[in-house]
């Protein structure tokens, strides 16, 4: 099967991928969306696309090289791997694949290119954190280190700019600055920074690094070590220069919590950060280590958006520069992407500016529906971020936005764009699509409306409130028809292509087809044991298309199954039949797209397209059947081309571009524009008024300079004569002096020369004196050497012989006492087995009497435990003398525990015991003394059980007659209970009388409506 479908358009952002925005060059960027890597072009609004492995089940990290021509991808799934794409590649095939052999189950949380984009550093998460470095183009690990543990987590590496053999990883309580060399990763330094919560870093040096904590502070590291740290408090005043101060660790821990920094970025003029949420702040650098606040850029506030949510709050997660430094980049926490133009920073005098959005602003949770119009390329989105969005499908572009106090279930787009349905939690509204605002028309009391949809005709439109689905008419607002037949939620419905009939699916895998005219139920299909999820009709209409949770594709005719198509690993989600009929589309829960031919061919070939990250919700056909829309629980929209065969045409339909507006809003923007036009005129007037004052003052500058340059040059040429009369002179002067100095200097070399012959030669005389008397000392040290060496052969004969004397008779004095060792050790060894047995005898009584005496206690403890147990259950009256009787049983088991600790101190001295006997120390009369103390200690235990028992019969006679009353309050509440059960039934039997009274209540009014309709047709 021939492909069907081409990736046209993305919207939406992936945002818990490290590093989800990063420049490729001035005006392309690049970020992840779905399973898919995005490269954008902010300029021109193009988009291309980099795909991951078949495999893959997300993104989690990104990195760019620095020649800009290298991307490496983390990639999800069961082994940590790591894909490296060559960006000038355009069909971005050229591609390396790097993974970890030991680690499974984990992936790369961070990655980062060296600067001559020849290694590559990764830092993995999970339980192992080991921090690998490879030589990527051979696909060879260099070297890897453990770098922290599961509670410390890596958030961070990066490369020094300056540097390839030099890193720096940050994290949870980690800072560390690692130089590779000789094979392996080696720290210099190791700061004391478990407490600190380091969010990011960035290098401003050849050896320093700027750090941001999440409780709002910078530190400066320089060599790996905490030296500076920047006050942010007195930085937030504009240009005032601030000087890094020195700090130490201890230090950081006393400071104040500030507001989370969660990225800094480094650029020519200094660093950037966002300080505080929503804003970014830059620092220029105006001297050695000061700083200075030049500009603060912030989020823009949403026109519409003001009282819902507060779009100024976003986190900024991720900043990037561009490589010649004019484009700022940030992505927030809410899925967004917004930059801003430096140069302009640069030339505006505002001090705080705002960012634009870098592409269109993005859902920021899951889209839970979506809707086509038919007369116009645009369609409609709702998402749990409480907003509903139309998108145009051709221009790429989003057109309105419209935010909710409430989270809107479903929507709906009327075929001419003009309408809106969208479902909320306790009603349906019918909105008007206006030209850049959406306003209410119309309400329907329809609770938690999952499922709405205008039919192709536009004149009515179903909704779905749980199992019944309710038909409208647009004209009228009135309820046509209310279809009952399903015993669960409804999952999906649609209509055929003349609205004469309806298709619907529920939870509970039933399938029902509706006549809309009648409202009755034309045929119903129960799936067994599976739930259908969506259901669509053919192009001819004779027949349903189903997909379900067994993983099949069904196609029904009449309540009879005609074909059905198994997909082993696809657990469809979504459906979508082109109108052309040749091809069906189903959405899969791992976010990828199928398709397979219709009617399906015996090979049942599906062709699986990566596409979303999570589960597809809703996808949909546009009605000139060139795209494909789907949405996902990821927040992405994707926009498919539907690639067709040269002998299958398409329709070219041409969309309407009518608009509803507001009389007020068209009166209110023609006021503005004769306003605007009035003041442009006085804009005008007022430039040429300043341009004709501007060049007066300009002519005037150009005469005063003009005559202050004439009298310059005039002056100029009388210095410049005097100069040349100067120079002859000195030249002359300079002549005579250079003759003379050439005489003088060869006099002094004819003098020296016959000064230093004369001395040479007596030096030489000297040197021959020295030769002949080292000759002779060297002749005398020889003699003495010979002699020395006799003398020392003789005296060493000598003292060999006396020690091997005293060898023997050592050797001699060893034999006896290791004979008088081993008998002495066997008498000690005999004495010690008879102590050892006498012990262990008495021991092993001992421990049998106490065990016996244990068990005992501890049968009188559960009983006592299991009475109170029940008492605490039933009777809330006697809580009080119960919770009494609980101190009571309290106190023993305290006494009990000091049995316990009383045992646990006798086994201490039972080992002590041992360790003594092993020892070879104690004598007979200690052993005796410990026994005596043993058995004093027997006789306080046997005194403490005494007690124990007298407690005990106490607590028995109390709780006797207390017995009795519980006897007597278990009878009136078994009675209750019985009058409990009685009363149950008459009010079951009202509810059954009740139900049948409204069930007659609604077939009255039925009649009543239909007389009534027959009277007013009369």
């Amino acid at each position: 099967m021939a492909d069907v479908l081409a990736q046209s358009f993305l919207f939406g952002l992936q945002r818990d991928v490290t590093n989800n925005i990063l420049f490729y060059d001035d005006q392309n960027i690049v970020f992840p969306c779905g399973k898919t890597c995005v490269c954008y072009n902010f300029v021109h609004k193009r988009q291309k696309f980099i795909f991951a492995s078949e495999k893959s089940q997300g993104m989690r990290a990104m990195a760019i090289s620095a020649n800009r021509r290298f991307l490496a991808i983390s990639e999800r799934g069961g082994k940590a791997a790591i894909t490296v794409f060559d960006l000038q590649d355009d069909e971005g095939k050229k591609r390396k694949m790097l993974s970890a052999e030991n680690i499974v189950d984990e992936d790369f949380v961070c990655v980062a290119f060296s600067p001559n984009s020849k290694y590559l550093l990764a830092q993995t998460g999970g339980r192992e954190c080991m921090l690998f470095l490879w030589l990527w183009e051979k696909q060879k690990v260099v070297s890897t280190m453990k770098t922290t543990n599961e509670s410390n987590p890596v958030n961070q590496v990066s490369f020094n700019p300056y540097n390839n053999a030099q890193v720096c990883v940050s994290g949870s309580g980690v800072f560390q600055v690692l130089c590779y060399s000789e094979g392996s990763f080696k720290q210099s330094s190791f700061p004391k920074v478990v407490c600190m919560n380091f969010v990011s870093h960035a290098w401003i040096a050849e050896d320093q690094v700027i750090t941001a904590t999440s409780t709002g502070r910078m530190l400066v590291f320089q060599d790996g070590d905490l030296h500076w740290e920047l006050d942010m408090a007195a930085l937030a005043i504009p240009d005032r220069q601030v000087e890094m101060k020195k700090t130490r660790v201890r230090d950081i821990k006393e400071g104040p919590v500030l507001t989370a920094i969660t990225s800094v970025v480094k650029y020519s003029k200094g660093f950037a950060c966002s300080s505080k949420p929503g804003s970014v702040c830059l620092y220029e650098k105006t001297a050695k280590n000061t700083y200075r606040k030049s500009r603060e850029i912030q989020i823009p506030r949403h026109h519409d958006n003001s009282h819902v949510t507060s779009v100024e709050c976003q986190e900024i997660t991720t900043m990037c520069m561009s490589p010649s430094e004019e484009t700022l980049a940030v992505s927030t926490d809410r899925g967004q992407l917004y930059g801003i133009n430096m140069v302009s920073v640069d030339i505006k005098k505002e001090r705080r500016l705002h960012f634009e959005f870098l592409s269109q602003p993005f859902h920021s949770e899951r889209i839970t529906d979506l809707s086509v119009c038919t007369w116009k390329p645009i369609v409609a989105t709702c998402s749990l971020d409480h907003s509903v969005r139309i998108w145009n499908y051709e221009t790429k572009m989003l057109e309105v936005v419209k935010e909710f106090h409430d989270q809107p279930y479903s929507v709906a787009l009327h075929p001419t764009g003009l309408f809106l349905l969208v479902g909320f939690s306790d009603k349906l509204w019918l909105m008007g699509l206006h030209v850049d605002d959406v306003c209410t028309l119309k309400d329907f009391t329809i609770q938690s409306c999952k499922e709405c949809s205008f039919s192709h005709g536009g004149h009515l439109f179903a909704a779905a409130s749980g199992n019944v689905i309710h038909i409208y008419s647009l004209t009228s607002f009135e309820n046509i028809h209310s279809l009952k037949g399903h015993n669960g939620k409804i999952s999906d419905m649609k209509w055929n292509m003349d609205d004469s009939r309806l298709v619907s699916c529920g939870m509970d895998g039933t399938l029902c087809v509706w006549n809309t005219h009648t409202g009755k139920r034309e045929s119903e299909t129960a799936l067994k044991s599976c739930t259908s999820t969506s259901a669509a009709f053919t192009s001819d209409g004779r027949s349903v298309l189903t997909v379900a949770s067994d993983h099949t594709l069904t196609e029904l005719r009449a309540c009879q199954m005609v074909s059905q198509v198994a997909a082993a690993d696809i657990a469809c989600t979504a459906m979508a039949v082109s109108r052309s009929g040749n091809v069906v589309f189903a959405g899969t829960d791992t976010g990828n797209i199928a398709a397979i031919q219709f009617p399906s061919p015996c090979e049942k070939e599906w062709m699986i397209y990566r596409a979303h990250r999570g589960p597809v919700t809703k996808m949909a056909i546009t009605s000139d059947d060139q795209f494909l829309l789907t949405v996902s629980e990821d927040s992405c929209l994707a926009l498919w081309k539907i690639l067709h065969d040269h002998d299958c045409g398409t329709k070219d339909n041409k969309h309407i571009e009518e608009t509803l507006i507001s009389k007020s809003r068209l009166e209110d923007k023609s006021q503005k524009i004769l306003e605007l036009k009035v003041r442009l005129e006085e804009i005008e007037m007022e430039n040429e008024y300043q341009l004709r004052l501007k060049e007066m003052n300009y002519n005037e500058k150009m005469r005063e300079s003009c005559d202050k340059f004439t009298q310059q040059v005039e002056a100029l040429e009388k210095a410049q004569q005097e100069m040349r009369r100067a120079l002859e002179k000195q030249e002359v002067e300079h002549r005579q002096s250079y003759e003379e100095l050439i005489r003088k200097h060869s006099k002094e070399v004819q003098d020296l020369e016959s000064s230093y012959s004369q001395k040479l030669i007596v030096e030489h005389e000297k040197y021959l004196d020295l030769q002949d008397k080292c000759k002779n000392m060297q002749e005398d040290y020889r003699g003495q050497l010979k002699g020395a060496a006799e003398s020392k052969s003789i005296e060493v004969e000598k003292l060999s012989q006396l020690h091997e004397v005293k060898l023997e008779e050592k050797m001699q004095l060893l034999a006896k006492c290791q004979r008088d060792e081993q008998q002495q050790s066997l008498k000690f060894q005999h004495i010690i087995k008879q102590l050892e047995e006498d012990e262990v005898r008495k021991i092993h009584d001992m421990q049998i009497k106490y065990e016996k005496k244990l068990l005992t206690e501890k049968e009188s403890n559960k009983h006592l435990q299991e009475d109170a147990t029940i008492i605490k259950q039933k009777l809330s009256s006697l809580q009080k003398q119960v919770d009494d009787r609980q101190a009571d049983i309290s106190v023993l088991k305290l006494e009990r525990h000091k049995l316990l600790s009383v045992i646990q101190s006798l086994q201490d001295d039972i080992k002590d015991l041992k360790w003594h006997i092993g020892g070879h120390k104690r004598t007979n009369e200690d052993k005796d003394k410990t026994i005596s103390d043993l058995k004093k200690k027997y006789q306080e235990l046997e005194k403490f059980k005494f007690l124990l028992d007298f407690q005990l019969s106490e607590l028995k006679k109390q709780m006797e007659p207390q017995q009795e009353s519980i006897n007597e309050k278990k009878e009136r509440i078994h009675q209750l209970e019985e009058e409990m059960v009685k009363l149950d039934k008459d009010n079951t039997q009202l509810k059954v009388t009740i139900s049948d009274l409204k069930i007659k209540m609604r077939n009255k009014d039925k009649d009543i409506r239909k007389e009534m309709q027959r009277v007013s047709k009369h």
